[in-house]
């Protein structure tokens, strides 16, 4: 911890730095939480987007989330690095599919649980988890706060420390950190400076041009218009949208055993009154009615796709409502990606593209943190094999 702290006294002409662990967001200013973020953190990493999630009881010990957030603080007690964190029983609403890596550590005798989990709640979204000051070397940053969680996991009796989603400019910090790289494969939409839709559409294997356009003629033919929702229209009747979006939301948790509640009525009141522009709700309607719709979160780069639901079922009304128009409106509006979420391999045939997504992985038993380390990085490479040979394979998308 010293030998850290002096580097970043070097950037920051600093001479003491503290750590802390914070159990409540709300314990941090906003001005301060806030004030470490920088281009495309917004929204998930927002003092206000964490704390709504806390306040609303949707992170909470009884919901199997207990806030740990990792924070170091200079002389004057300004803060100077964080990142949010979270104590966890159980692999529910994190996105980290480490079953498997629990059942070989339980089936060697290890513990993969409690673990602590660095990231955003509910969101498979890729993004920076270590928020660094300007004038704090991010790698100095990364250091401190792994030290603090590894530290705190052995007092506590945390048996393992978890990077879930990192930007992968962290990945090298983190490795020089003591952890170990996993990747797993998602599919986003990169926009190569498309004027129109169909300029994006030429980009497409003919086979799947014609079945994308035929796709997308579907809507029209069931008498079904989509449209988003953003701005002024979400901010006249905020609650009115919010409980439009909600509603959606639970047609999908109660229509699929896996899909457990895991956000509140109140948490979008507080998404659709406390984003702005960061929130929309694209809507499909039909005869008047909402029928259909998804939930997307966007930053100054980037679009997220997070929740989708509908009142009736419509043939190909999925693919219309949470990606074709999607793309449309990035284009329409310079979008650089659309990361439409977690899994979904049917989204290769229409215009999206397999991307790494990166965490790093600490277990506080040696012995196991060497055995699941090399595992994990033959892993890796076989992942980044398998994109590269993709992308050496296709010359158009889909």
């Amino acid at each position: 911890m010293d030998d850290a702290a002096a580097q970043a006294g070097d950037r920051t002409e600093l001479r003491q730095i503290e750590l802390r662990i914070v159990q409540s967001i709300a314990d941090i200013s906003q001005q301060a939480w806030d004030g470490l973020l920088r281009t495309g953190d917004r929204p998930f990493l927002a003092w206000r987007f964490l704390e709504a999630l806390e306040r609303t009881g949707c992170v909470a010990p009884d919901r199997g989330w207990l806030p740990f957030h990792l924070t170091a603080w200079g002389p004057d007690d300004d803060l100077i690095a964080a990142a949010p964190a979270y104590i966890k029983n159980d692999g529910m609403g994190d996105f980290s599919r480490d079953w498997a890596f629990g059942d070989a550590v339980r089936a060697v005798g290890g513990r993969f649980y409690p673990k602590l989990v660095v990231g955003v709640p509910f969101s498979p979204v890729t993004g920076r988890r270590i928020l660094a000051g300007a004038d704090v070397d991010p790698a100095v940053a990364a250091r401190l706060l792994v030290q603090l969680a590894a530290h705190t996991a052995r007092e506590v009796g945390v048996a393992s420390v978890h990077v879930l989603y990192h930007s992968d400019r962290e990945a090298s910090a983190l490795a020089d950190a003591g952890l170990s790289q996993r990747v797993m494969v998602q599919y986003h939409w990169h926009n190569y400076d498309y004027r129109t839709p169909e300029d994006w559409l030429l980009k497409l294997r003919s086979k799947r041009r014609t079945q994308c356009r035929r796709e997308r003629r579907e809507p029209t033919r069931q008498g079904i218009a989509i449209r988003t929702v953003r701005g002024q229209e979400i901010a006249a009747d905020p609650e009115h949208w919010a409980e439009t979006a909600f509603g959606l939301y639970c047609t999908t948790c109660d229509r699929y055993m896996w899909g457990g509640r895991y956000l509140n009525r109140e948490l979008f009141s507080d998404l659709f009154t406390l984003l702005g522009n960061e929130v929309e709700l694209v809507v499909a309607e039909r005869e008047g009615r909402v029928v259909a719709g998804a939930i997307n979160l966007r930053s100054d780069t980037h679009l997220y796709g997070r929740y989708w639901g509908c009142h009736e079922q419509h043939r190909f009304l999925h693919f219309n409502v949470c990606l074709y128009h999607s793309i449309d409106e990035c284009i329409e509006r310079g979008v650089q990606v659309f990361e439409g979420g977690a899994g979904g391999e049917h989204k290769i045939s229409r215009g999206f593209e397999p991307a790494p997504v990166y965490s790093s992985h600490l277990f506080m038993d040696e012995k196991l943190n060497s055995l699941l380390g090399a595992a994990l990085r033959r892993d890796a490479k076989r992942h980044l094999q398998g994109i590269e040979a993709w992308r050496g394979n296709r010359t158009q998308l889909g």
